[in-house]
């Protein structure tokens, strides 16, 4: 497989970027790593705190055997290696939102070790190829609490509700080399978790953010020094942080400057990062082995029992709506990309192949066609006047029988959809007393259509002499006079019958 073809042209000429991604995730948990203190968003600040969080004196850690099985699950579906013996370090540093003065996490033996994943090619974002992302480890490891600075003008309040809550951090190999390829990788492993069930992914409450690791170089040259800008929170500002620091740091070298490895921060509102501070290296964290804790020893029964909870994997889906449904690529890779999709979409798939008493492979492009294309339309269309409650399996279901029969037309779909968005009436109720069904009737179709030839006898004859084009407008004016009710098959049948007779 090919590198990107993603340069940063400079006055020297083209720089090549290197990118690694360290992704932190919450793990979905009630209770956080070491306590039973809940994990809910949103709380008032300080109401999640317990005196393991608060480090009080005495205070043991336990682990959360719920937040090592996610942990677990999560490196099973990347297919990292999982080892069964690993150990809690402490990582010692000073800072207002960590009481205990240290934050306990996995230095030396982590969880997780080396796995991958891989992104898709997307040629309009430059990625010609897939391409195999290597994942150096996953650890697990608790969250320090959160310091609020616009409440005062004089001084900073502490929030310790997020403190203690169990986080997996994912470290990439630095394998990505545009901004594409890492927001490729991002919204892929979002997808990963959530299928798991192991992160919400929900970046906007802080559940999965990303520190983004940034240097550049001379194509194919030696690596450069990187920066690590922290705590990015959308696959938006992702890119934008490592497009402005890398064109930073390119800048920044041919004029006579050197790149310092430190931290950095984003700001969304100029898209532009600066300086936090200089980057510490592992020996200034003054690593050791919690004393608290014993290593963590995970026997046969509960791997086997984390692999078996495992759901259908993102590719392996796309791959069976692709090789078992006939669905197109886009079709599966669309369908595929979030949960609430994928789930809504075979629910209904199921509920129409039964109504209609056919097989899946069937009805599911029709059924993909109305999820991705069709009922969005209409939601989107109809705002805050849609009701999603409404929208039911059964309700939708209904209408793709009434468009399959030939009851009603693909326009006459989308308003009875509409109408039950609105209101919770039933489908068929909707078609028949708002006239809203499809005419079959030969007779009168073909009534019809003799008073469309009847009136335009010059354009019969023309269409007779060869003009093939002109069997649009006949198809157009019978539908006009039929007020769009025409079923088209039909239509398009006598029609093509009585012009050639």
């Amino acid at each position: 497989m090919t590198e990107s073809t993603y340069r940063i042209q400079g006055a020297t000429g083209e720089w090549e970027v290197v990118i690694g991604l360290e992704v932190h995730a919450q793990v979905t948990s009630n209770a956080k790593l070491f306590s039973g203190a809940s994990t809910a968003f949103g709380a008032e600040p300080n109401a999640q705190v317990s005196l393991i969080d608060a480090a009080m004196p005495g205070m043991l850690p336990v682990p959360n055997r719920e937040c090592i099985r996610q942990a677990v699950r999560t490196g099973m579906a990347i297919e990292a290696q999982i080892n069964a013996w690993s150990r809690f370090d402490r990582k010692n540093y000073f800072y207002a939102d960590l009481p205990q003065g240290y934050q306990i996490s996995q230095l030396y033996h982590p969880l997780v070790g080396e796995g991958s994943l891989m992104i898709e090619a997307d040629e309009k974002a430059g990625i010609a190829e897939p391409k195999v992302i290597g994942i150096e480890r996953i650890h697990v490891e608790q969250d320090a609490g959160k310091l609020m600075h616009d409440q005062h003008p004089t001084m900073s309040y502490v929030d310790l509700n997020r403190c203690g809550v169990a986080l997996m951090e994912i470290v990439s190999r630095p394998d990505m080399r545009s901004p594409a390829e890492a927001g490729a990788y991002l919204r892929k492993l979002r997808t990963i978790l959530r299928y798991v069930g192991s992160c919400d992914g929900n970046m906007e409450e802080g559940s999965m953010r990303a520190d983004v690791n940034v240097s550049v170089r001379k194509p194919g040259g030696e690596l450069g020094t990187r920066t690590e800008t922290k705590n990015v929170n959308s696959v938006r500002f992702v890119m934008q942080a490592i497009e402005h620091e890398a064109n930073r740091q390119v800048d920044l070298i041919e004029n006579g400057g050197t790149v310092v490895q430190e931290t950095r921060l984003f700001d969304p509102n100029s898209g532009t990062t600066r300086s936090m501070r200089s980057k510490e290296d592992a020996h200034d964290y003054r690593y050791f082995p919690d004393p608290d804790l014993l290593p963590l020893e995970l026997d046969e029964a509960f791997l086997a029992d984390c692999r078996a909870s495992l759901p259908e994997l993102p590719d392996a889906k796309r791959a069976r709506y692709e090789g078992e449904l006939g669905l197109s690529a886009y079709n599966a890779g669309q369908l595929t990309a979030e949960v609430e999709v994928f789930a809504r979409f075979e629910t209904l798939l199921a509920e129409v192949a039964r109504s209609l008493g056919k097989g899946e492979k069937d009805v599911a492009t029709a059924v993909a066609n109305w999820s991705l294309s069709v009922a969005p339309g209409v939601i989107n269309a109809l705002g805050d006047e849609a009701n999603p409650a409404h929208a039911t399996a059964e309700a939708q279901a209904a209408i793709l029988k009434m468009q399959d029969a030939g009851d009603i037309s693909g326009g006459q779909a989308k308003e009875i959809f509409e109408i039950v968005l609105r209101t919770g009436r039933e489908p068929g109720e909707i078609a028949e007393t708002e006239g809203l069904k499809q005419m079959s009737d030969t007779g009168a179709i073909e009534a019809v259509i003799d008073e469309v030839l009847a009136a335009n006898q010059d354009k019969v004859a023309d269409y007779r002499g060869g003009k093939d084009k002109l069997f649009g407008f006949f198809v157009g004016q019978t539908m006009k006079a039929m007020q769009g009710k025409g079923n088209p098959a039909v239509v398009n049948q006598i029609l093509k019958a009585k012009l050639d007779g």
